[in-house]
C-alpha cells in the first residue's frame, strides 16, 4: 500500500533535510584522491564534465581527461561504456584513476544503464549484479557514485509502483554501501514513473536511507513538466551532482530531444531562479555539463569544452550577482 499524500508531505522535508543534517553515508574517498581544484569564492559550485558533451570527437577516455583538465573543469563524469572500451583496448582502470588524479580532477559520478526498476525478481537480481560490476569499475578509477536511471521497461511489463521503486532503490543503496559507491537515483523527464520530481522525492524518502540522493538534470526537469520552483523543496545538501544544460523555446516540449540541448544561457531555462534556489537550499556539489549536440560535436574538443565552461560560469555569475 502506498503512503498517503499527508504522510508523504509530512515526511519529505524532514527526511530529506535530515539526510544532510545527520550526515548521509558516503563511500570513503580512495587513498590519494585529490580534493580537487579550488573554487573561486563567488562560485559555490564545482564544474564537472559529462563526457557525452564531446562524444563526437571519438576520443578515448584518457584523452577526454586531458581535455577536461585543460579546459579547467574540476571533475569528470564518465560513462561505463567508455571505461569498458578503455579496458578492451588494453587500458588499466587503476592507471586511469591515477591519470585523473594527476590531472587535478575528481570522478564525481559515472553514467550507467541497468534494469533495476523491475518487478521480476530474476531480472532485478541480474540488474543488481550488473550494478555491482559497474560499481567496481567506478571504484577502480577513484569514483564514489554511480547513476541508477529508471531505464526503459519491456513493452509488456506492468508498471512498477512508487513503493516498489523505493524498495528496489533501497536494495541498490545497500549494495552501494558494501561496494563503497553510492547509487544516485536519476530522473528521466519522459519516464512515466521516475520523470516528475515529485515522484523522485517520494522514492528517495520512502527508501528510508540517509544516503538516498537524486541526480537531477535541467533538461529532464523541463521535459517532465515539473515547475522549476519545485527545486525550493529540495535539500541541496543531500545532492552531489546536477546535470546542467539549456533548451530552446518550443511550443511543445515533446518536440525536443537530447540532441536539442544547448549551452547554458543559450536557451530559455530560468537560470537566475534555478541557480539561486540551488545555492540557497544548500547545494554545493557539481554542475555537470551534459550535452548531446551534434553541432557542438563538429567542433574541436578544446573549443567545445572552453565554450561550455565559459557559458556555465557566465550564467552562475549573472544569477548570483
Amino acid at each position: 500500500m502506498e503512503w498517503s499524500r499527508r504522510e508523504l508531505l509530512g515526511t519529505v522535508v524532514g527526511s530529506v533535510g535530515a539526510a544532510a543534517a545527520a550526515g548521509a553515508w558516503q563511500a570513503p574517498a580512495p587513498a590519494g584522491q585529490p580534493k580537487g581544484r579550488p573554487r573561486p569564492a563567488d562560485e559555490p559550485f564545482g564544474y564537472c564534465l559529462n563526457t557525452s558533451t564531446i562524444r563526437g570527437n571519438q576520443l578515448d577516455i584518457g584523452k577526454v581527461v586531458d581535455a577536461a583538465a585543460r579546459a579547467g573543469f574540476h571533475a569528470i563524469e564518465p560513462w561505463i561504456t567508455e571505461l569498458d572500451a578503455y579496458t578492451k583496448a588494453g587500458g588499466s582502470l587503476k592507471d586511469l584513476g591515477t591519470r585523473i588524479a594527476d590531472a587535478g580532477l575528481t570522478v564525481e559520478n559515472a553514467i550507467a544503464f541497468n534494469s533495476f526498476l523491475n518487478d521480476d525478481a530474476t531480472e532485478r537480481a541480474a540488474a543488481l549484479e550488473k550494478i555491482k560490476a559497474d560499481m567496481d569499475k567506478v571504484a577502480q578509477i577513484g569514483g564514489t557514485r554511480i547513476a541508477t536511471p529508471p531505464g526503459r521497461a519491456a513493452a509488456n511489463a506492468a508498471p512498477v509502483t512508487l513503493d516498489n521503486a523505493a524498495k528496489y532503490y533501497r536494495e541498490a543503496l545497500e549494495l552501494g554501501e558494501k561496494m563503497g559507491v553510492q547509487p544516485l537515483l536519476e530522473l528521466w523527464g519522459t519516464h512515466p514513473l521516475l520523470g516528475p520530481l515529485r515522484n523522485g522525492i517520494y522514492v528517495t524518502v520512502a527508501a528510508g536511507r540517509p544516503d538516498a540522493s537524486l541526480l537531477l538534470d535541467v533538461f529532464h526537469i523541463y521535459k517532465s513538466g515539473t515547475p522549476f520552483t519545485s527545486l525550493k523543496q529540495i535539500n541541496g545538501g543531500a545532492l552531489h551532482v546536477m546535470h546542467i544544460n539549456d533548451y530552446p523555446q518550443a511550443a511543445d516540449s515533446s518536440s525536443l530531444n537530447d540532441g536539442n540541448r544547448v549551452y547554458p544561457g543559450d536557451g530559455v531555462a530560468p537560470f537566475r531562479q534555478i541557480l539561486r534556489d540551488m545555492r540557497d537550499n544548500g547545494f554545493r556539489g557539481c554542475f555537470s555539463l551534459e550535452l548531446f549536440n551534434r553541432d557542438y560535436w563538429a567542433k574541436s574538443a578544446d573549443e567545445n569544452l572552453k565554450t561550455g565552461l565559459d557559458k556555465i560560469r557566465t550564467v552562475v555569475h549573472q544569477a548570483l550577482a
